[in-house]
């Protein structure tokens, strides 16, 4: 009989499997992959060592010496400690290669009207850390709806078969989004902001990711030094519009792979991919489920692609307090299967 293996589901619960049973998930979570998203299976000795990672009996694993990647994060802080202090936190303890200055309302839409107030933030985060600091925050395209917002609620016309309307009102919450995402990334990249993240892209679907192409591609073209990172919202992206598209090509329905190249044609300069996690599911087949997603992107991408491996993405468990176990097997497998530039 097979000995029993400690591991976790995705919801970051503790199960046990054996090493067959492990192989059979990781399998599993590939063949996942292949069917909707139509990409290539791992290959048989990427599985091995993904097997070889998963079983270990180890509280911690790591890349060897010397295969180390950049650590960049979004939405930097603790709560217990100024946003500043936060910062020092993450670079002096935590070992970070780049953080984020953030507001906690987390949305460009809310930030434009505290713009003056975040530049002072800025400047200070730049005073008193050594390590790049970029500013983030959301596209949030749902922001701009009724009751809240200036335009018609699409999540309320859609149902009715307004068709027309709902994808109407898409368009012109675009560009109020675009134009604010535009104006905030502007005024913190001259406070001396190192770059700019669009985090969890594409969460309102397609409407939402053409937004920020869009502004990307407008600050590309007004100051081609500036850092701009975009991180996915998730695998695929929702076609709430449907007929969307840039620069000839449709954005919704897009996997990693198609969404690198629309990122990459606007010109950001980093690509953050996002796989959310089944947490009914373990923590090897969501794993293996992801990098099987992923792969294509990173072989293909000519700019840096640090993969989203947080709470709930990338096959990191959903949980609020993450066990080192499953963090550190997540990073590992991540690193030494796509080769990514960073995590």
């Amino acid at each position: 009989m097979e000995p029993h293996i400690l591991t976790r589901m995705a919801d970051g619960s503790l199960t046990e499997m054996t090493r067959s049973e492990m192989r059979a998930d990781l399998e599993a979570g590939v063949d996942e992959a292949v069917r909707r998203a139509k990409v290539d299976p791992l290959a048989g000795d990427e599985l091995d060592h993904l097997l070889d990672i998963f079983a270990s009996s180890s509280r911690f694993t790591a890349v060897d010496i010397g295969d180390e990647v950049m650590l960049s994060f979004d939405g930097t802080g603790a709560a217990q400690f100024d946003r500043i202090g936060g910062l020092l936190l993450y670079e002096q303890c935590l070992a970070s290669d780049s953080l984020e200055l953030f507001h906690q309302d987390y949305s460009y839409k809310a930030v434009k009207t505290l713009v003056p107030h975040e530049q002072m933030a800025m400047k200070e985060a730049q005073e008193r850390l050594t390590i790049p600091v970029h500013y983030g925050s959301q596209p949030d395209l749902g922001r701009y709806s009724e009751p809240d917002g200036p335009c018609p609620n699409w999540s309320t016309l859609l149902p009715e078969l307004r068709i027309e309307e709902a994808r109407a009102a898409q368009e012109q919450a675009m560009d109020l989004a675009t134009a604010d995402m535009v104006h905030v990334a502007e005024a913190l990249w001259e406070a001396g902001a190192d770059g700019v993240n669009f985090d969890t892209a594409g969460a309102a679907g397609d409407a939402d990711l053409l937004a920020t192409l869009r502004a990307v591609e407008t600050l590309r073209a007004r100051h081609p030094d500036m850092g701009i990172m975009v991180g996915m919202a998730a695998e695929r992206v929702l076609g709430t519009h449907g007929e969307l598209e840039f620069h000839s090509t449709r954005v919704a329905g897009q996997w990693p792979a198609g969404q690198q190249r629309l990122v990459e044609q606007a010109g950001a300069t980093i690509f953050g991919p996002a796989v959310n996690v089944n947490t009914g599911r373990s923590l090897a087949w969501n794993t293996s489920r992801a990098l099987a997603l992923v792969k294509p992107c990173a072989a293909q991408a000519r700019v840096p692609v640090h993969m989203n491996v947080g709470m709930g993405v990338g096959g990191v468990p959903m949980n609020t307090v993450l066990a080192v176990d499953a963090v550190s097997r997540v990073s590992r497998a991540t690193v030494e299967i796509l080769r990514l530039d960073g995590l």
